[in-house]
């Protein structure tokens, strides 16, 4: 034996919450920066006043932040990578987001249902919030590779995707809080962020309709109260029923299947062991004969 055997630190967490990236300051510093310009990206058509010269540029708009989102997702993912985003880590994102890219084209199509959805949840809720900004970016942009839907709507989707990954993260007691209690929080989470999801994702299309073809599309022109009124007849007339049969899916998958898979994946945490630091065996000592 050659005395330079690894092996994981004998006072290994059992009970207590895995992250898999702990999220410094520098994260959360870019956290915070590619949020803002998130919600000025999707909200700008009802936060901009009449006479901003963001309303005259209401079609460009959309394109020039979806190519900021794309650069500031990258700087986040980067910013959490510092933190600590591991060879363990890597080869657990790449299987969770391939994963979730195979499960979105199974209910695509079909009245919203999206199976992925639940999938983020549990992730985001076993391995925290900046493990699952980063999951649920790359898995939108996977699965926009995987079924062809490239477009100016793609980086709306990887930050949209993220928060919703991210805020399962969040969720309180993720150390203390199982079995019932448990799946209920994640349930009544899955299914208002799924809701939240299609709302929100409305507002980086709603902008690109031509106001004089519809009623109900945005016009830089009116006023605030107008436009909001426009935007929830438009997600009425045009996705409820789509966010509505997501939420519901991520709802029945999360209680029917939610156990089975949150024990799976805190199985799979406490084998790779993130946090654990890796020493080695007879550092230091003189080497002996038979070495």
């Amino acid at each position: 034996m050659s005395g330079r055997s690894t092996t994981e630190h004998p006072e290994a967490p059992s009970r207590a919450a895995v992250r898999a990236v702990r999220i410094g300051p520098r994260s959360v510093l870019a956290l915070a920066l590619v949020s803002a310009v998130g919600v000025a990206a999707f909200g700008w058509p009802l936060l901009a006043s009449r006479e901003s010269g963001v309303n005259a540029h209401a079609q460009d708009a959309p394109w020039l932040f979806a190519g900021l989102l794309v650069l500031l997702v990258g700087v986040v993912t980067a910013a959490l990578s510092e933190s600590g985003l591991g060879p363990k880590a890597v080869a657990m994102l790449g299987v969770l987001a391939a994963t979730g890219a195979a499960l979105r084209p199974l209910g695509a199509g079909t009245a919203g249902l999206e199976p992925m959805f639940f999938l983020m949840v549990l992730s985001g809720r076993v391995l925290g919030p900046g493990f699952g900004f980063v999951l649920g970016s790359v898995t939108m942009f996977a699965s926009a590779l995987l079924t062809g839907g490239v477009g100016p709507w793609m980086p709306f989707q990887m930050l949209s995707m993220g928060w919703f990954t991210m805020g399962a993260g969040l969720l309180p007691g993720p150390a203390r809080l199982r079995g019932r209690g448990e799946l209920l929080l994640l349930a009544g989470y899955g299914g208002l962020a799924a809701l939240a999801y299609g709302t929100i994702m409305n507002l980086s299309g709603w902008p690109f309709m031509d106001s004089l073809s519809s009623g109900v599309a945005f016009d830089p022109d009116l006023a605030l109260h107008e436009n909001l009124a426009r935007f929830l007849a438009y997600c009425l007339a045009t996705s409820l029923g789509w966010d509505l049969g997501r939420a519901a899916l991520t709802v029945v998958l999360t209680f029917t299947l939610g156990g089975t898979v949150l024990r799976a994946l805190r199985r799979a945490t406490r084998r790779a062991a993130f946090e654990v630091p890796v020493i080695f065996e007879g550092a230091g000592r003189e080497p002996r004969p038979d070495d």
